[in-house]
């Protein structure tokens, strides 16, 4: 009987300690997530559908708007003008898509907007964003419910070139430069905190 209880508050207690290293690895998540957001914009392109036809038009109207903004964008030089220049331009990048759109023989409407928006865990090259809200420039084509595509707008890792799936050297530098050094770190490592019991290591499985 003494054995069983032992037993079971051994049990507690590893549960207790599970629950607070749990409690503290998601503060650490947060902390990092919030972080990274008050110093990045977004843009984020929703398709109407999955068909290969509403993907293909995602990708135009990516490449005009990003044409456009490309340009726009070249001088600003914190997330405080970026966010202003959009701001500025709501109109023309709306029309801009909504051109594109036409142009390609739909009658989609376009809705553009920025705005909160929560993520889920998203990986952009070599980096991985930890899930949660971010502002970001987005733009919903028809009824916005296929798969989306985006990047980060500020520091500006869309633009360079036409190249949009590769972060060159210059992108991986403008987000050094603006994310702190443990940001950049835990976000070109994989955006995620890892907890292990250095001598109960049994235990390291449940944090995994």
């Amino acid at each position: 009987m003494k054995k069983r209880k032992v037993i079971w508050y051994i049990l507690l207690g590893v549960n207790l300690v599970l629950l607070l290293l749990t409690g503290v690895q998601y503060g650490r998540r947060l902390k990092l997530q919030q972080g990274i957001a008050e110093k990045v914009i977004r843009f984020h392109v929703l398709a109407n559908s999955d068909t290969l036809e509403d993907q293909a038009l995602k990708i135009k109207v990516r490449d005009a708007v990003g044409e456009k903004l490309g340009v726009l964008l070249e001088k600003a030089g914190s997330r405080k003008e970026s966010e202003a220049v959009i701001r500025e331009q709501m109109e023309v990048i709306e029309k801009t898509a909504g051109q594109t759109v036409a142009a390609e023989g739909y009658d989609y409407k376009v809705k553009v907007s920025l705005r909160e928006t929560d993520f889920p865990v998203k990986q952009y090259g070599s980096f991985r964003f930890p899930a949660g809200k971010y502002e970001a420039l987005e733009i919903e084509i028809g009824e916005g419910a296929g798969k989306n595509w985006w990047c980060v707008m500020y520091p500006n890792m869309c633009f360079s070139g036409s190249v949009y799936e590769i972060v060159d050297e210059e992108a991986e530098e403008s987000l050094r430069r603006t994310l702190s050094p443990g940001e950049y770190e835990k976000v070109l490592a994989s955006g995620e905190y890892r907890v292990q019991f250095q001598y109960l290591t049994f235990l390291n499985e449940y944090l995994r």
